[in-house]
């Protein structure tokens, strides 16, 4: 019997079905060893000794292979054939040798690029042994990240009081995002016009032709700058004579992209289907993992983590046997196609991503695939058939055109493309080229040397030069890619770490940075400029390809790194953080001190007229305030609002109108703690009244009407069906609420405060009385089970803050990648025993944390050796062995 090592248990259930009864597999369920998080996991002083500690999930599944391993006669490690899975092989048989599971029998290593019969028992007669320098080239990579984010993140801690956390390759792929809107910021439009003639043939058929000369001058885009020159080119134009100087057509060819790569997977993912990176990659690990297709488990795609664009032999013509069948003879080249790529890393110089037979056609499977599933493989399998195609064959006309007007010779032009024959276009457009095609794909009405052109109107139209765009998330992963950042495996890992710090948002489908990521970046930029530099970065992951390639030691690579990045954090000691605060004050004035429109001062203080405005770090982060504080104390958020975002000006305080029963003013104001409205002003000491914005509820979408309901709450709703008791329904502190006598239940996303009924409300109130009391109301929770070292129940809960595990005195909040419905008591214990940590820290005294299993760094919460212990006070020292902050890669 031999025992076969997979990742996932759907992996496995397809593969065990393969190889019949001789074998057993079983699955790994991923990584099952990870860094532990404390003080000295990897060790530079002893030579960057890593200790791995095995994750309590996994160590069930562990015995049961240890105890499969023990009666077997030999082992076969099966998983991914890229370095994580190498990696994940080289922790299980580490494993497994720390548990004398082994004896002599033999263990050997194989890989497939598919999961079909053909592939999984064509790579067992090729087993070999584990690459030790895949092995290496992992190890490095995580210790990097390891080794950067403990140690760069208390340093942000220390110098950028309310700054999260830092990563090697995050934190440069923030930049990229933060440069662009700085981009954006400075850009200074530029006017220009376009001067175009319609004219017509002596047939009478119309087209357009561009003024492209003048006097001997080529006029280029941007050259005529003023309406006078327009003018005056209009005016020559309109009283010339027009004929045509020479027609020039030229044919062309365009050749089809090659199949898909991950990282071009990723993005015309993201451009015709509207799916992230992350869920691209989720839907492809399930194609590729196995469908129930006519009642047998099949792996419809080749591997999804792949830099190679080339396909197998029998795959490529299998593709121009279905190009045949389908399209017809005359779209299936004379020879096949061979693509070529640089292979940046060899373990993933593989096959592209193809489907693992071209013959299953997208509708052939359709009804078995979920809608998602079936749009990624539609698409999967259109470019890998389009690129075994015939070459579109194009026609280029150019006509270029005399006008003679008195004391002035002005040239122009026309350009046509005609689709002569359509080849590969006929099944797939790459997206990136749709607008290009509609501008050219139009045909020019049959000209010849010579012949006068009517003048049917000339027109001159204004226009400006506009910023360049935002990213979105497939020109992020393209730009990262062109700069050698990361890996294809890591591009989904790294947007989603930077969507969950909350450094960035996605508005309209394009990355914005938040305030808290433009933070991270500048302090970055100021004092660890070199680490965040594209090509110092690109170079670092030339360096671990060349280890992969046995090229390099991984360990000389380590110290090199380690050597001048420590030199660099050691730099930082001395400096203060009012000197951190001016740096960053100065790099970020276009973003918080915009130029206002009238020319006036924008660091001036609105409210006291005196104060220079300034950026403020306090408890809760970022602000600006006023250098007039205690006396005066406007503060608003870093970002001005201005007139095309909220309606409003750089004070942040935008009149809505006047209500009409007090005679107050009615505004919206940005404050320390978010949007605000408020009616009328302070007077005699006594506070004007005041309503946060319920969330979801944008303040570009405020009015006054809106307004006046929101600061008229509390509202009555009715009266409760069985108490008789009013039921109110209002805003406050802890956000919108419903409320009967002392019982009070917060609404859900979906429902709207000034509209929620009287039947909605008494659901809400008898499902949280049906609950229970908890923690300051908090409703008792869902037990998950009992803590497995110290006993007592473990529940999770929603909160104000966002649902969270409770153990005991001990909270800790979910993170946005874990669902509430979702968790697991594996997954709570670690929450509550990171929390439980850091609960008698003090902020100097920090232990680094371990990175995330993403592969990037995310160096999470170390437990103290008390798991719950008592709150440190002001009076009482801090404990004798101090906890990490929470620290999450950039």
């Amino acid at each position: 019997m031999q025992v076969v090592i997979v990742e996932s248990p759907a992996k496995a259930k397809t593969i065990n079905k393969y190889l019949g009864s001789g074998y057993e597999v079983y699955a790994s369920y991923g990584h099952v060893r990870d860094l532990p998080a404390k003080d000295g996991s990897v060790n530079p002083d002893d030579d960057f000794r890593m200790l791995w500690d095995v994750d309590p999930k996994a160590q069930k599944r562990l015995s049961d292979i240890a105890k499969a391993v023990k009666g077997a006669d030999g082992l076969i490690l099966a998983t991914d054939p890229d370095r994580e899975g190498e990696a994940i092989s080289w922790h299980v048989l580490e494993v497994l040798k720390e548990k004398r599971a082994l004896k002599d029998q033999p263990v050997s290593r194989v890989v497939f690029n598919a999961i079909t019969k053909q592939s999984v028992l064509e790579a067992m007669k090729h087993p070999r042994i584990i690459d030790a320098a895949l092995v290496d080239a992992y190890l490095a990579r995580r210790a990097l990240d390891y080794l950067v984010g403990f140690t760069l993140s208390p340093v942000l801690w220390r110098k950028l009081p309310g700054a999260r956390s830092a990563g090697r390759v995050q934190s440069v792929a923030l930049r990229l995002v933060c440069d662009r809107e700085r981009e954006i910021e400075t850009f200074v439009k530029r006017e220009y016009w376009s001067i175009a003639a319609q004219l017509a043939t002596p047939r009478n058929e119309t087209f357009e032709a561009r003024l492209v000369g003048a006097d001997g001058k080529k006029i280029t885009r941007l050259d005529v700058g003023t309406e006078a020159e327009a003018k005056d080119f209009r005016a020559a134009l309109e009283r010339a004579d027009f004929k045509v100087r020479s027609v020039e057509a030229k044919p062309a060819r365009r050749h089809p992209s090659p199949p898909f790569t991950t990282s071009t997977l990723q993005q015309e993912a993201s451009r015709k289907l509207g799916f992230a990176p992350a869920i691209t990659m989720r839907i492809a690990q399930r194609l590729y993992e196995g469908i129930d297709v006519g009642g047998e488990t099949v792996g419809l795609i080749t591997y999804m983590r792949t830099d190679g664009v080339d396909m197998a032999p029998e795959a490529v013509t299998e593709a121009r046997t279905v190009i045949g069948r389908e399209y017809g003879d005359r779209y299936v080249p004379s020879a096949p196609r061979k693509y070529t790529a640089k292979a940046k890393n060899a373990q993933e110089a593989h096959e592209a991503i193809r489907p693992t037979e071209l013959a299953r056609r997208p509708k052939d499977v359709a009804r078995q695939l979920e809608p998602d599933q079936a749009k990624l493989y539609e698409l999967i399998w259109l470019r890998t058939i389009a690129s075994q195609m015939e070459s579109a064959e194009l026609e280029r006309t150019t006509v270029d055109i005399e006008a003679v007007a008195a004391a002035r010779a002005l040239e122009l032009r026309a350009t046509g493309t005609v689709v002569k024959f359509d080849g590969f276009l006929t099944v797939y457009r790459e997206s990136s080229d749709d607008d290009e095609d509609d501008e050219e794909s139009r045909r020019l009405p049959a000209m010849s040397s010579g012949e006068a052109l009517a003048n049917k109107g000339i027109k001159a139209d204004q226009h400006f030069t506009e910023p360049p765009p935002r990213y979105s998330e497939a020109s992020l992963v393209k730009r990262m890619e062109e700069l050698g950042i990361g890996r294809p495996s890591t591009y989904a890992s790294v947007l989603a770490v930077l969507r969950d710090r909350e450094y960035v948002k996605l508005d309209k489908r394009r990355l914005v940075p938040e305030d808290k990521g433009r933070l991270v970046t500048a302090f970055l930029e100021s004092f660890f400029d070199r680490y965040v530099e594209y090509d110092f970065t690109a170079d670092l992951e030339e360096k671990l390809d060349r280890i992969s390639n046995g090229e390099l030691q991984w360990k000389d690579v380590l110290r090199d790194f380690w050597r001048d990045f420590t030199a660099a954090v050691g730099e930082t000691k001395e400096l203060r953080v009012s000197d951190v605060i001016s740096a960053l004050d100065g790099m970020l004035t276009a973003h918080i001190f915009p130029p206002k429109e009238d020319g006036s001062d924008p660091r001036i203080c609105p409210t006291c007229g005196t104060g220079r405005l300034s950026l403020k770090v306090g408890k809760f982060g970022a602000f600006i305030g006023c250098s007039n504080y205690p006396e005066c104390k406007y503060t608003r958020p870093l970002a001005a609002q201005g007139d095309d975002e909220n309606g409003g000006e750089a004070s942040g305080t935008r009149v809505l109108g006047t209500d009409p029963a007090s005679g107050l003013e009615v505004t919206i104001r940005a404050g320390r703690f978010g949007t605000y409205l408020q009616l009328g002003e302070a007077k005699d000491g006594e506070k004007p009244k005041r309503s946060s914005l319920p969330k979801g509820l944008a303040p570009a979408d405020v009015d006054l009407e809106t307004a006046l309901s929101l600061l008229s709450l509390p509202r009555e709703i009715g009266l409760h069906p069985e108490t008789g008791e009013p039921i109110l329904a209002g805003i406050g502190r802890f956000g919108p609420y419903v409320q009967t006598g002392k019982t009070y239940a917060n609404i859900e996303p979906g429902d709207d405060i000034l509209a929620i009924g009287l039947n909605r409300a008494v659901a809400l109130i008898a499902d949280k009385q049906s609950k229970g009391p908890g923690r300051r109301g908090a409703v008792g929770g869902r037990e998950l089970g009992e803590h497995p070292t110290l006993g007592g129940p473990i529940t999770v809960r929603p909160g104000r803050f966002g649902a969270y595990v409770n153990h005991g005195k001990v909270n800790a909040t979910l993170p946005k990648s874990i669902e509430q419905d979702a968790v697991t008591l594996e997954q709570a214990v670690e929450l509550i025993t990171a929390k439980a940590g850091t609960m008698p820290v003090k902020p100097a005294r920090r232990a680094p944390a371990k990175a995330a299993a993403d592969g990037e760094t995310a160096v999470k919460k170390t437990a103290a050796k008390k798991p719950a212990a008592k709150k440190a006070t002001a009076k009482k020292p801090a404990a004798k062995k101090p906890a990490a902050k929470k620290v999450a890669s950039a």
